[in-house]
């Protein structure tokens, strides 16, 4: 008979725990079995002790098959893409829709945001209308019809993960390697995907600042979720400047937007965006090689079907139907809007992305504190890229804020978060490598 308390003490052992006392584990967590203090200790035993990949898979699938598991028959094949997180990282809003022309049917599970770092579901409530919180029959309904859905995990996906995850924050283990991968999986996998790209994030605006990390988290996934039957592959990208020129949930929302019309294309979003779903295409055996992909999710924006499909799943799930053609007329504004202007000339040499972040969280834009309720106006926009030749007096940045302190806040966040030069510094390689 298993018994909590043996699989905790093995695993402070050091010894590898099996499938049958993972799910078992997995199982009690889901159900209460588990308390708070033996969830507390299983997750502290695996920070120091770590786990084999075998285990890893062993966790991941046993919390996975907690909860609901999504299962699809489809036309296309059933894919999906992660992002660790940053700083105008709004992929996700382009993806799924340009996935979706390609013949993918993409069930894009999303989360909010983290810290420093914006959180899709919280872009999305910007969007008045838009059920985000849907069932999982209703999910299914939107992507058959559409093609794509961006909603947030129903209560019944993963729930042995929910407990695991808000104990974690509360007991210093949020750190393992292991739990992350399983966590960030077992949601994935609930949704029965047959595809996975990882947008894995490294510099001064991602998770994981270190390159190091970072490969340690993408091979990680990658071998956990193949383990588990799931194709997946994973970029590295850089996060060292915003991805896109909007840190803020309406303005992401916007700039993604003007991105899908063809108004406005930051090209590393761009670049990302494009080489994300071609390795998603070849994973979903939709095309031979990533390159291939590439250039259908390269057409799919160009010809403004990837736009028509986004306004298809924005209306279909409770949004505006003219979201596309008048952006402004649904979008909320914030009511101060102010430019920082560069205190010298010179070059931007260095951005500071996790500062960026707070100050869209100061302003209003992100959580402090679970409960918050955000302000989904405010946030940076016109962002200044690295490498740019500025004068002084020139903008760095547009400020979207609800109050005077939290302008005047926001613009001495922005200023410490420049650097400016003389010369130009080298920028480093927007994707350093693929897993997978």
């Amino acid at each position: 008979m298993m018994d909590a308390r043996r699989i905790i003490a093995a695993k402070r052992d050091g010894r590898a725990l099996n499938a049958a006392e993972l799910q078992w584990f997995a199982g009690g967590l889901a159900s209460g079995s588990i308390t708070d203090a033996q969830a507390g200790a299983f997750a502290m035993a695996v920070l120091l002790n770590g786990m084999d990949e075998a285990e890893r898979v062993a966790l991941t699938l046993a919390m996975r098959d907690s909860g609901e598991v999504q299962a699809w028959d489809m036309p296309g094949p059933v894919l999906d893409k992660h992002s660790t997180g940053g700083i105008g990282d709004n992929v996700s809003l382009l993806l799924a829709p340009a996935l979706a022309v390609c013949g993918a049917y993409v069930p894009m599970i999303s989360g909010r945001g983290l810290g420093h770092t914006g959180g899709t579901l919280d872009k999305l409530d910007a969007i008045p209308g838009y059920q985000s919180e849907v069932s999982a029959e209703d999910m299914r309904r939107v992507v058959g019809e559409v093609g794509c859905a961006i909603v947030g995990a129903t209560g019944g996906i993963a729930p042995a993960d929910k407990r695991l995850y808000a104990i974690r924050d509360v007991t210093g283990t949020v750190e393992s390697l292991d739990l992350i991968t399983a966590s960030i999986l077992s949601k994935k996998l609930a949704a029965g995907l047959e595809g996975l790209v990882l947008d894995v994030k490294i510099g001064s605006g991602a998770f994981l600042s270190g390159a190091d990390q970072a490969g340690a988290l993408a091979e990680a996934l990658v071998g956990v979720a193949n383990g588990a039957g799931c194709r997946t592959a994973a970029l590295i990208t850089d996060m060292n400047e915003p991805l896109a020129e909007a840190a803020g949930n309406a303005l992401e929302v916007r700039n993604a937007i003007g991105f899908l019309r063809g108004d406005e294309i930051n090209s590393r979003l761009w670049d990302v965006t494009v080489a994300l779903g071609g390795v998603a295409l070849e994973l979903g055996g939709l095309c031979e090689r990533a390159a291939e992909g590439q250039a259908m999710i390269e057409a799919a924006f160009q010809s403004g079907r990837a736009a028509e499909r986004f306004q298809a799943m924005v209306t279909a799930l409770g949004g505006p139907a003219d979201l596309i053609e008048r952006p402004g007329d649904h979008l909320p504004r914030a009511p101060l809007v102010d430019e920082v202007q560069a205190p010298k000339s010179g070059f931007v040499a260095g951005i500071d992305a996790r500062a960026l972040g707070f100050a869209v969280v100061d302003l209003g834009g992100g959580r402090k504190a679970g409960g918050d309720v955000l302000d989904l106006s405010v946030g940076l926009d016109d962002l200044a890229p690295l490498g740019i030749a500025v004068m002084q007096g020139d903008p760095l940045a547009l400020i979207h804020a609800r109050d005077e302190a939290g302008l005047e806040a926001a613009r001495a966040a922005v200023l410490a978060a420049y650097r400016i030069d003389a010369t130009p510094s080298d920028e480093p390689p927007l994707i350093t490598r693929r897993i997978g």
